[in-house]
């Protein structure tokens, strides 16, 4: 990924960020039977490792699909992203583009144990059912831990320490602060491209650039 220094996103904080509100991952390996393959699944974070550590799991026979654990992989995590209007900087003539949080994330993945890969799924599903008024546990009650522990046998637990990254946080840092505050607005309107979310994520990287520039 092409970096800008208007965009750069060089924190582990900011990917770690990223990673929390956005767990549902792109996994790509480059095989040497298949060429490029990519799968789709949601992903943790090892809040006691040093670092950036993903946690998380595969379906069967996907583990050899990507050859996993013989060399590194490409974890793609993307955060909101939508259209930017040039109607919505000024009069002067302009380009539309689109903003976004990404990150390219590195790493060979280290093959769990049977017992390790259900700690993972059972994070897994606290993680995401904690929202819910009624959480539905994967070890709530007896039967509900032993139906997990037979469906986990179709699934490969994967620990992924990344060794590098690279990642954007694109939200019109490089326009004027009017401009800025004419397209949160507009995010915020009833538009076509109206987007709440991203909305709050310009906000966010708008008060961070203030706080770096007061503390300069």
């Amino acid at each position: 990924m092409r970096q800008n220094p208007s965009f750069t996103l060089a924190s582990d904080e900011g990917v770690k960020r990223l990673v929390r509100a956005h767990p549902w991952a792109t996994i790509v390996s480059h095989t040497r039977e298949r060429g490029l393959v990519a799968s789709h699944y949601p992903v943790l974070l090892d809040e006691t490792a040093d670092g950036i550590v993903l946690l998380t799991h595969v379906g069967r026979p996907d583990e050899q699909l990507h050859e996993l654990g013989e060399h590194e992989v490409l974890v793609v995590v993307q955060g909101p992203h939508g259209y930017i209007s040039p109607g919505w900087y000024d009069a002067r003539p302009a380009v539309p583009t689109w903003n976004f949080t990404t990150a390219h994330l590195h790493g060979t993945p280290e093959i769990l144990s049977d017992a390790e890969n259900l700690e993972v799924l059972d994070a897994l599903v606290a993680h995401f059912e904690r929202r819910m008024p009624e959480p539905r546990l994967m070890r709530g009650t007896d039967d509900n831990a032993a139906y997990a522990e037979r469906i986990a046998a179709g699934t490969v637990g994967l620990r992924i320490p990344i060794t590098r990254f690279e990642a954007k946080d694109k939200m019109s840092q490089n326009k004027p602060p009017e401009t800025v505050e004419r397209i949160i607005a507009e995010l915020e309107g009833e538009g076509p491209y109206a987007d709440a979310a991203l909305a709050r994520e310009m906000r966010r990287a708008r008060d961070a650039r203030a706080a770096a520039e007061r503390g300069r």
